[in-house]
């Protein structure tokens, strides 16, 4: 995976952890996250910041570790994966907080377009 693709990964990841957790956990408390991002022991010189609750927090630093560690060179989509590196329980919660955040994320997208073409 270049770094390219590993910086858009994160950030994606990160918007899909924000948005499930402003829309499911908008009560709990949240902490602050700062990441100094690094990709194969080289620094990217960038830094993410992330407010999350603390479930939201594990399972982003999690996927992170993952997509970290992730061997492929031409990484494929988690759930295509012929040697899956999340643990079963993990994976779930993966799947129901990328569910939840893709059809938000995708609506609020289309939504920006529709706007666009009215003004």
């Amino acid at each position: 995976m270049t770094q390219e693709k590993f910086l858009k990964d994160i950030h994606l990841l990160a918007d899909f952890a924000r948005c499930y957790c402003e829309g499911n956990h908008a009560n709990a408390s949240k902490e602050s996250l700062s990441l100094e991002l690094s990709y194969k022991g080289e620094n990217l010189q960038e830094r993410l910041e992330l407010f999350l609750c603390q479930e939201c927090k594990e399972l982003f630093l999690y996927a992170h570790d993952r997509l970290q560690a992730c061997p492929h060179e031409e990484k494929p989509r988690c759930r295509q994966c012929p040697h899956p590196c999340y643990e079963r329980e993990w994976w779930k919660r993966m799947a129901k907080m990328m569910r939840y955040s893709g059809i938000r994320l995708g609506f609020s997208k289309l939504k920006e377009k529709i706007a666009q073409k009215f003004r």
